[in-house]
């Protein structure tokens, strides 16, 4: 069977785009080039940032388009995280809301891409 473990955004600049994700999630890159940094996720996953220019194929469409997800353990954490990234001057798109599902907010990073946080309901 399959495991899904690489999530891929395309960036302008991977450079920016890492500082970014340094900051939002307290560590450093695993893999570095020129071109592609990776960061560890979860169950040895990887969260990877590619030059959208040296993408190949060509990529179509906008980061908008669909989201990533960070899901904490309970609805405290998910306040503290909210406040937290308004306080570091993190984009946030969809200010904290309780939604079907939960609390919910998302933010954006430098390209656009959506990062949803949200419940952890195992």
């Amino acid at each position: 069977m399959a495991n899904l473990n690489l999530i891929v955004l395309y960036v302008e600049d991977p450079a920016v785009s890492t500082a970014f994700y340094e900051k939002l999630l307290g560590a450093a890159p695993l893999v570095t080039s020129p071109n592609f940094h990776a960061f560890p996720m979860a169950g040895n996953g990887m969260l990877g940032l590619w030059r959208k220019s040296h993408v190949k194929p060509e990529p179509v469409g906008s980061g908008a388009a669909n989201e990533i997800g960070i899901m904490l353990s309970d609805a405290d954490a998910i306040t503290a995280c909210y406040q937290s990234w308004v306080a570091a001057g993190i984009d946030i798109e969809q200010e904290l809301a309780t939604l079907d599902f939960g609390p919910t907010f998302v933010a954006r990073d430098p390209d656009g891409h959506r990062i949803r946080v949200c419940l952890f309901d195992n």
